[in-house]
């Protein structure tokens, strides 16, 4: 799970951080509200963890730019005010969650678990497009019109996963899936993800999928049906 915190005072904003780490979350920070607005559009994070006094651009107007492309993603907002206009102001606009500073970096993760755990209750077994189909639970990859199945691992399983999760067709960049499975600031070459995707390519393959994932020049790669 990937959480991007929106927060001004680095120190609050590091702090959190490590705690999310120590529970086996990958992290960002960002200090302003612009950085912070382009970031959690880009739909690479499962929570924000959004302040409302930015310089640059406040949480509200974030929030509303979340809602409007990522509607999905959960966000819990941060805040020195405690006046209930504000709160409501906040959770009529979207938000998940509130909490009030000073707070408990522990209540924090425990809010933080309960919204994605909602989301995880309520998520589909298999992930689906054209002929093929990822079991969530065993990681095996299957193609419905022969029969034959092969289990993923590690890398594989993570890029198989997200790419199954974006509408079939869709362009998804390089940039894109490289974040996602390696995470931003990971020193590892980028011709990991060629890699992988070829490790990927072979097992669809061999389970004789007729779905392909092609590169798109100077885009990305998408799923599409074989031609």
């Amino acid at each position: 799970m990937k959480v991007l915190i929106v927060e001004d005072e680095y120190a609050l904003a590091d702090a959190v951080a490590s705690a999310f780490e120590r529970n086996h979350y990958q992290t960002k920070i960002c200090q302003n509200g612009i950085d912070g607005a382009q970031e959690a559009a880009s739909g690479k994070y499962d929570l924000v963890i959004l302040d409302v006094m930015l310089p640059g651009m406040d949480g509200f107007d974030i929030l509303a730019e979340i809602r409007a492309l990522q509607p999905d993603v959960k966000v819990i907002m941060l805040t020195a005010r405690g006046e209930l206009d504000d709160k409501l102001k906040g959770l009529k606009n979207g938000a998940n969650d509130y909490m009030t500073k000073p707070f408990h970096i522990e209540e924090l993760l425990a809010r933080a678990d309960v919204q994605l755990k909602a989301v995880s209750a309520f998520e589909e077994q298999k992930l689906s497009a054209f002929d093929l189909e990822l079991n969530l639970k065993n990681g095996e990859l299957s193609c419905k019109s022969t029969g034959e199945s092969i289990p993923l691992k590690g890398k594989e399983y993570e890029l198989a996963e997200y790419i199954l999760r974006q509408p079939p067709g869709q362009i998804l960049s390089r940039e894109q899936l490289y974040n996602r499975v390696w995470g931003w600031d990971n020193d590892l070459e980028s011709n990991n993800l060629e890699a992988y995707l070829s490790f990927l390519r072979k097992k669809m393959k061999l389970i004789g999928t007729g779905a392909v994932i092609k590169a798109v020049r100077g885009m990305g790669y998408r799923l599409e049906e074989k031609k």
